[in-house]
Order: structure tokens, then sequence, then C-alpha cells
């Protein structure tokens, strides 16, 4: 009798290390599936007090590097499309390890500027959200690409 009770406390400790293991496999796979493998900076907080008014109306006309190797460049922005990423012939060419060779695209469409991933390996990121699809990007929020943080200006 105690041989029994002894054969099933070992396999329900087995069993429950198991799912120990399961669990902390979830985890990680969905860390690493939300952020690229990258925790996420927070670069609109802390000690950098922008202020932002409330009524910025217009198109953006600058494209500013705020993080990152190319930190405080600045391009002028027309109407053409603005390629980010590794590749030579990229309008914002970059140095970073996370950027995909053709990693983002920024369009203009009439007064508004929009973001477009271009199946990067590690994302793109309008403020803190993942971007899946073309999205309005806002003029003085974060776009990250890799270790690269950037920002349309008035």
């Amino acid at each position: 009798m105690q041989g029994l009770v002894l054969q099933l406390t070992r396999f329900g400790f087995l069993i429950l290390l198991w799912l120990f293991v399961f669990a902390v496999i979830r985890t990680l796979r969905n860390d690493i599936s939300t952020a690229g493998g990258l925790r996420l900076p927070r670069y609109s907080g802390g000690g950098d007090k922008r202020r932002r008014s409330p009524g910025v109306r217009g198109s953006a006309r600058y494209l500013v590097v705020t993080h990152g190797a190319l930190a405080n460049t600045r391009i002028s922005l027309g109407n053409q499309a603005v390629l980010i990423g590794r590749a030579d012939d990229s309008t914002l060419v970059l140095t970073d390890d996370y950027a995909s060779e053709r990693h983002a695209r920024l369009t203009r469409r009439g007064d508004d500027w929009y973001v477009e991933d271009l199946g990067s390996t590690n994302g793109t990121y309008l403020d803190r959200s993942k971007v899946t699809t073309p999205i309005k990007a806002p003029i003085n929020t974060p776009i990250r690409i890799g270790k690269t943080v950037i920002e349309l200006r008035p």
C-alpha cells in the first residue's frame, strides 16, 4: 500500500514539474514574439518633457532621428515616400543590426503621413504599438525601428 502511495506522489510531482516547464516555455515564446526579442523602451516618458501643443495642425516637414546611432539627423520631407532600412538605396540608411534591409516606409496621403512595416524581422512600432498595417503617424509620436527612434516634426 505504501509503495502505491509513493508512486502516485512521484507521478503527481512529475506532472506538476512538466506543467511548470510548459508554462515557462509559453511565457518566453509570448515575450519573444510580442517584443521581437527586445524590451520596448518608453521614449515618451521620463525626463523628456516635450510639450505637445494640442492644436498642432498641418503636415510634417521633417523626419528627425531622436534615438540611435543617427540621433539628431533631420531629413526634409516632400511628397515622395521615405524608405527606411539598411539597404544603400534607402532614404534613411540605418546601421542597426536590428533593422532589416527594407524595414519600413513612410508615405504621404494628403496632409498625413502613414508608416508601414515592410515585413521586417523585428517589427516597426508606432509609440509602443506594433505596426501591422499602414497606420497614420501623428506628429511628435515616436516610431521605433530596431534601436533607432524617429519622429515626424512640423
